[in-house]
């Protein structure tokens, strides 16, 4: 009985996943069945791996990849770092507090991302709110230069995708029974053990679907390094712009696409395998 009812459960499971699954299948598939063979175009027009060999093969290429690559690992380690002890702070407050907190977590992802990097940019330019603050302050004498540096990229990348951080933490450590602490607790152990063999592995699940989401949301960022960072600095999504619309070069465009989602695609299957329950 006991098997025919997880097959059940399982047929259920397929059937309420179709509905939602044959739209993305639909819009994001599809374009991928047509993007990958145009990688594999050649000069003449036939089968060829130029546009690959260009892109793995030049030292320039290799580091704008890189800068895609560091952009999204600083962006991920420093969201994890205010996220999860954020995720844990909204678990011990309560009521209209919390629901406070909860909305102001939301309400930004209900502003377009061209509106929140705009917004960065007037606060950091030379007459912004952070220069005028530091010069009140006397920190310093004249407005020094934070837009178009690395620092901006980060902080403003960061406050986009912290909430993407916080949420898939603070929804499993909100499931975690106190009392597993506390029996920690009596049988002797301190703090900081607890944290590391109680509490630590059971947030994992959250640690890893977090850590995948900003890391796949940041690496495939078009308008925030745009913005914070000026056309000098180049990633992926960048270079794919610049040549589909710029150099006209598609199959490269296409390449680097292909390279983009295989990236984001390791990154999330890594993280799967972490997530993964132990038996």
């Amino acid at each position: 009985m006991s098997g025919r009812l997880i097959g059940r459960e399982r047929i259920l499971g397929y059937g309420l996943l179709v509905p939602a699954m044959l739209p993305l299948l639909g819009l994001f598939m599809l374009p991928l069945m047509f993007l990958l063979p145009v990688s594999l175009t050649g000069p003449q027009g036939g089968f060829g791996l130029t546009a690959y060999g260009k892109l793995l093969g030049d030292g320039y290429y290799l580091g704008i990849i890189w800068n895609s690559l560091k952009f999204a690992s600083l962006t991920t380690v420093f969201a994890l770092l205010l996220g999860y002890p954020a995720a844990f702070g909204l678990i011990y407050l309560r009521g209209r507090l919390r629901s406070l907190l909860l909305l102001t977590l939301f309400l930004p992802l209900s502003i377009g991302v061209i509106v929140k990097a705009f917004a960065w940019t007037v606060l950091l330019r030379s007459t912004g709110v952070v220069n005028k603050t530091l010069m009140a302050l006397h920190i310093i004498d004249e407005p020094i230069r934070l837009i178009f540096t690395e620092t901006a990229l980060i902080v403003g990348a960061v406050n986009i995708f912290l909430p993407f951080m916080i949420l898939p933490v603070f929804a499993v450590v909100a499931q975690i029974d106190r009392r597993l602490n506390e029996a920690a607790a009596t049988l002797g152990a301190q703090p900081l053990l607890r944290f590391l063999r109680v509490t630590l592995p059971l947030s994992l699940p959250g640690i890893v679907a977090g850590t995948a989401l900003v890391f796949a949301l940041a690496v495939s960022a078009y308008v925030i390094p745009t913005l914070l960072m000026g056309e000098r600095y180049q990633t992926l999504p960048t270079l794919i712009a610049k040549a589909f619309l710029l150099t006209r070069e598609p199959a490269f465009g296409a390449a680097a696409g292909a390279v983009l989602l295989a990236i984001a695609l390791t990154v999330v299957m890594l993280s799967a395998r972490l997530g993964r329950p132990k038996s």
